[in-house]
């Protein structure tokens, strides 16, 4: 999980507390918290399969024959109904992930895209097929609305930006063997070239419903039931080789059960409504519905369900190039995401962000002149770079838009606020995902080329978004990072549990309404 075990910045009030007499590949207890980290992990390697193996299974033969050829807005329901099958469950999750915990959300969101699965393999009509894709949606709801919460929540403290920024990264790994697994299949000359593809995407969720019963549940959650031993002996024994006395185990427990005494007190009347409330609260929401809309309509989308059909645009008509294309994207993406997840608390959010956005925007604008030459003159060399502006344009879109979008959103948000914001975090995607897949193909079609045109002009928009409104958080505990946001107020209620005095100092210079992001 990236780094060792020590925090270097002096802005984190745990630096001092943290015991490196041995790396973390050592210590046997870290290792097996990592592991449950990578349990988890596989609920976003879930999505990342289902969301590939469509792409795939596009360019099946046997696919289409098996469902009549879908087109146009069939095709554009077979792609977004497992988004509309989140939605149907997003009134629920927060509800469950906070009553039953966060093990048992994840563990019944498992269980449900696991039968889901064995519909999908089995359909013999493409209603059938919607159906099961529906299902999939619905449990998918169920746990990831969790597993993040879960993964930040009993991290490592100098580990948790990479794990957490880990999450949606693997999303790609399952991309990649979704991808690979349709192009291993392509020549099955019957229905099982796609069947076994489908099967396999069942395998995660039945890894994940044998063991999730033995992962630890968040302290945080504990505490908030008012089960005190189970959270103090949760943290001792995978973040202090069980040893209760352990400085930081002390601080962990004391500033956890501080924040979440003052939460419980706050929570009487926190509902949806709060997100809304107070000045650091909007600030949060605003930040949180941009960045998952701008993860879904950067222009990402054509190619994350629709790159068959862009490829066949540009001249690319084979269905063994467009495969193995589909399977090299899918690791260009995987390694770049990777690789930016582990170095954000070096490089920071806000500068992986910023970097993101205007590289997207050069890139995105060099494809579209490229796409707009080979539709018009039929310049096969422009076509050619279309493909290559494709990965580049991926490549800064995988710095901070694949690792970030949901680590940021967990980390900026208080405890009591955390599985609602999650919520209306991808439910805000889900509808952003349902909008694209439905309009992608129809306006491309239409439009061709010029389409891209809409994507520029909007991507230099997130660029400026980000500038102006995504704060700095590297090197911050969960607590510190939620009063960021808030100001003096905050800070103020919690501070008998202890902000570092870097961010004290910094809240002072700050009025409680506005905070002047960092630059």
């Amino acid at each position: 999980m990236g780094t060792g075990p020590v925090i270097v910045a002096d802005g984190n009030n745990f630096a001092g507390l943290i015991q490196c007499s041995r790396p973390w590949w050592k210590n046997r207890r870290l290792l097996t918290l990592n592991a449950w980290i990578a349990l988890l992990l596989i609920t976003s390697s879930t999505n990342g399969y289902d969301g590939s193996m469509m792409n795939g299974l596009q360019s099946l033969d046997q696919w289409n024959a098996s469902f009549n050829n879908p087109q146009g807005q069939q095709l554009g329901l077979l792609n977004a109904i497992q988004n509309i099958g989140c939605l149907a469950a997003y009134p629920f999750s927060p509800y469950l992930t906070d009553g039953m915990g966060r093990r048992f959300s994840v563990g019944l969101g498992a269980a449900l895209m696991l039968a889901a699965t064995v519909i999908q393999t089995a359909s013999q009509n493409v209603r059938m097929f919607i159906g099961a894709r529906f299902l999939i949606g619905f449990g998918l709801t169920f746990a990831q609305a969790a597993a993040p919460l879960l993964i930040s929540e009993i991290a490592y403290p100098s580990q948790r930006g990479q794990a957490t920024s880990l999450y949606n990264s693997v999303w790609f790994l399952g991309s990649i063997i979704a991808a690979w697994t349709t192009f291993g299949t392509f020549n099955i000359p019957s229905s099982w070239a796609w069947r076994v593809p489908s099967a396999l995407q069942g395998l995660p969720s039945l890894i994940q419903i044998t063991l999730i019963w033995f992962a630890p549940e968040s302290p945080r959650w504990l505490l908030s039931r008012g089960r005190e031993t189970e959270a103090l002996k949760t943290l001792a024994y995978y973040h202090a080789d069980g040893n209760e006395q352990d400085p930081l185990v002390g601080r962990e427990f004391e500033e956890i059960k501080g924040n979440i005494l003052r939460d419980t007190e706050a929570k009487k009347s926190v509902g949806w409504s709060s997100l809304l409330k107070t000045p650091g609260n909007r600030r949060r929401t605003r930040v949180i519905v941009a960045l998952a809309v701008f993860s879904q309509w950067s222009g990402n989308g054509l190619t994350s369900y629709y790159l068959s059909k862009v490829l066949t645009d540009i001249g690319v008509t084979g269905s063994t190039v467009q495969l193995l294309i589909n399977g090299l994207l899918n690791i260009w993406n995987f390694v770049i995401a990777i690789s930016a997840g582990l170095l954000c608390e070096k490089l920071g959010r806000r500068t992986l962000f910023m970097v993101s956005t205007i590289g997207m925007v050069v890139f995105w604008t060099l494809q579209t002149v490229c796409f707009a030459e080979y539709s018009i003159h039929l310049n096969l060399a422009a076509g050619h770079a279309v493909m290559a502006f494709i990965f580049l344009f991926y490549g800064f879109y995988d710095l901070a838009f694949t690792p970030l979008i949901v680590s940021y959103t967990v980390e900026i948000l208080p405890f009591e606020l955390r599985a609602k914001g999650l919520t209306l975090f991808f439910f805000t995607v889900s509808v952003s995902l349902i909008f694209n897949q439905y309009v992608n193909p129809i306006a491309l079609k239409a439009l061709g080329w010029k389409y891209y045109l809409v994507y520029v002009c909007w991507l230099a928009f997130e660029a400026i978004f980000v500038y102006a409104f995504v704060l700095e958080t590297k090197n911050r505990t969960l607590e510190e990072t939620s009063a960021l946001f808030d100001g003096v107020q905050r800070t103020n209620m919690s501070e008998p549990n202890g902000l570092s005095e870097e961010v004290k100092e910094e809240m002072s210079s700050e009025s409680a309404v506005e905070i002047i992001p960092q630059r």
